[in-house]
């Protein structure tokens, strides 16, 4: 991990505290910000039964979720306070239920440019065992263009 910059310890703990307080969706999985570098993420879902499908096990929205937010959070530390970001598109593979302790979600950017950025994605949970792996593509708009997106 010695590859991702560290954040200043006041924007990392102020990115880490916002997420928790002004994001209601996070709230509804429990999601939270592990730890976060630029370039590199990891967030936590603990399992609930509010996040069970009817089989038991996590809904595939809920793993996809904290896939797509590692990216997000990994790549906010690499852009400007000007730039707004947002999923373009995400493909996961799910490759094991989950349906105890929690998922961690691991993500690395992989590639940036001006306009777009891509990121890797590995879930998973408690015991170390992949639960999914996922590559998105994010929009990297400046905020005067947001009318674009």
């Amino acid at each position: 991990m010695s590859q991702y910059g560290e954040l200043s310890p006041r924007f990392r703990d102020a990115l880490i505290k916002r997420a928790k307080t002004k994001t209601p969706f996070w709230s509804l999985l429990d999601m939270e910000v592990v730890d976060v570098k630029k370039g590199w993420a990891k967030t936590r879902i603990p399992f609930a039964q509010k996040l069970a499908n009817a089989n038991g096990v996590a809904h595939g929205g809920a793993i996809f979720s904290a896939a797509d937010t590692a990216v997000g959070i990994a790549l906010v530390g690499l852009v400007s306070r000007e730039d707004l970001i947002t999923t373009m598109e995400m493909k996961i593979n799910y490759v094991k239920p989950f349906d105890s302790g929690e998922i961690i979600a691991e993500a690395k950017i992989i590639h940036k440019g001006s306009n777009t950025a891509i990121g890797d994605v590995e879930v998973r949970d408690s015991s170390g065992s992949l639960v999914a792996k996922a590559v998105s593509t994010y929009a990297i708009v400046k905020k005067t263009d947001k009318k674009q997106y």
